[in-house]
């Protein structure tokens, strides 16, 4: 059987995969590639989720591609809106003729000696393999097939309804329903306003709470910018703007955290009024940014709180009844409809596995590589964006820099191109790296799948920064030939 060849594969058609394949149209038009998507519609996340209110929980000039700006007047997005985006740019940059649906990745090796990469999978059932030179992970972090679901007590005792985030049902009727949102992430904290609209009674019920911050969904000063400077120019301004402030927020929450909490949780008190118990219900335990803060646009879940359409109840379940929920405290709470809005499940390459001439690749022996590559993993790089900013963010440099490492390859005649520690054994800080996990997050959805992500080290290029204006300065205009990425 004919093996079909190519010169790059991207996985997944999201927002990092149609993103990768814009900036190989643009920089390398010699590369042939292909965008295999396992499912049958452009967008990832943005077409999965159907919850009430699905939204970004960044702005769009920063969630927005750096080549091609967001123009809408809105810069807290819903999901209808960035799916449009996705799916115009893609039709513009002609990167919609090169996606496959339906092609599920389950697996892909490196062999030596072809100095290849052959994927393999499966396509309307059939088997496929594609070869190709240069790999690209765009998979996202977690698994699309179900969320995260605790062992709940007696939770098959519950005859009401059960909405799962990530399988909403179609059509499901809320209105003059009592519904419960278990959880306080950011799925929780965006279907609980929207809900509220047109249920009897929203109930969030969280087990600890969540730092929450306000932020107008059309930002003046971007209104101000935009009727006074060009398109193109005003939409660099704003993302930088943008960019320069989420670094501000996420380095003074470390470097002052008490400032932050004590900021936040006056800001909810404000928006709540007197009579929610921000104490209670909005200070957690933890540090800010120690687990990822959550965006609301105009304050919609303060004021869902405020008029009284919604409630709060920071307590723990202690079983599931045909009606509704028990609370340890020995409250009851009723509810037509439960949505366990519980986290998600992270899923490194959504599943896939890897392999080296054979051997499979633990993923938790990898060692990070400036955020996008692996060590002793040849021309494989994966699409991982801010935990802290905008995703995209990360996405636009991580492509941009696979880009030019292609076209260094291709300009000095190299095949392989793999980060190696082995390589730099002559630097001091390199022979005892400590490591840790790659995401810097104590979140639940982290903590459980530790033994199953890459890892970090302690100093660069080793070290996962998280911080945009450090990476553009290293990965977009930073030397290829490093010291530490090695050529064959």
């Amino acid at each position: 059987m004919t093996v079909e060849q190519l010169d790059v594969v991207i996985i997944g058609a999201g927002v990092s995969g149609i993103g990768a394949g814009c900036h190989l149209t643009m920089k390398n038009p010699h590369h042939s590639f292909a965008i295999l998507e396992g499912r049958d519609a452009i967008g990832g996340t943005w077409d999965l989720f159907r919850y009430p209110g699905v939204r970004s929980d960044s702005d769009m000039y920063t969630f927005g591609y750096s080549f091609r700006p967001w123009t809408q007047r809105k810069d807290i997005a819903d999901a209808s809106d960035i799916l449009n985006y996705l799916t115009d740019t893609a039709a513009e940059y002609g990167v919609d003729k090169k996606i496959r649906y339906q092609h599920r990745v389950t697996a892909a090796n490196w062999c030596p000696s072809d100095r290849r990469w052959t994927v393999s999978g499966t396509r309307n059932g059939e088997e496929f393999t594609i070869s190709c030179c240069f790999l690209i992970t765009c998979t996202g972090y977690y698994n699309y097939e179900q969320g995260y679901l605790p062992e709940f007590a007696g939770y098959n005792d519950y005859r009401g309804t059960i909405a799962h985030p990530q399988q909403w049902p179609e059509a499901l009727d809320y209105s003059g329903k009592k519904v419960l949102v278990i959880g306080s992430g950011a799925t929780a904290i965006t279907i609980v306003p929207a809900m509220a609209k047109t249920a009897a009674q929203v109930t969030m019920l969280q087990r600890s709470p969540t730092y929450i911050f306000s932020r107008p969904a059309i930002d003046p000063i971007a209104v101000w910018v935009n009727r006074l400077l060009p398109e193109r120019l005003a939409y660099r301004l704003l993302r930088l703007k943008n960019a320069l402030l989420s670094v501000y927020i996420y380095s003074l929450s470390k470097r002052k955290p008490d400032k932050v909490r004590t900021f936040l949780r006056d800001q909810a008190a404000e928006a709540v009024g007197p009579g929610i118990d921000v104490e209670r219900h909005f200070t957690p335990r933890y540090n800010p940014w120690d687990q990822r803060m959550c965006l609301i646009p105009d304050g919609d879940l303060f004021a869902a709180l405020r008029s009284g359409d919604a409630t709060i109840v920071t307590d723990q379940i202690e079983r599931f009844t045909e009606t509704g929920v028990t609370l340890t405290s020995g409250e009851q709470i009723e509810a037509d409809i439960i949505v366990p809005a519980t986290g998600l499940q992270v899923e490194f390459l959504a599943g896939m596995s890897l392999s080296v001439d054979g051997e499979p690749v633990r993923f938790n022996d990898l060692l990070n590589y400036r955020g996008m590559m692996f060590n002793e993993l040849p021309n494989l790089a994966t699409v991982f964006g801010y935990t802290n900013a905008s995703w995209t963010l990360k996405a636009d440099l991580t492509c941009d820099y696979v880009c030019r490492l292609l076209n260094h390859m291709d300009q000095h005649r190299y095949e392989i191109a793999m980060p190696s520690l082995e390589h730099c054994t002559k630097h001091e800080q390199f022979s005892e790296l400590d490591r840790a996990p790659i995401v810097d997050l104590s979140s639940g959805y982290i903590q459980r799948a530790l033994d199953r992500i890459p890892q970090q080290g302690s100093v660069a290029p080793w070290q996962n920064h998280d911080n945009v204006i450090k990476d553009m300065l290293t990965i977009r205009y930073g030397k290829i030939e490093d010291g530490v990425m090695t050529f064959r």
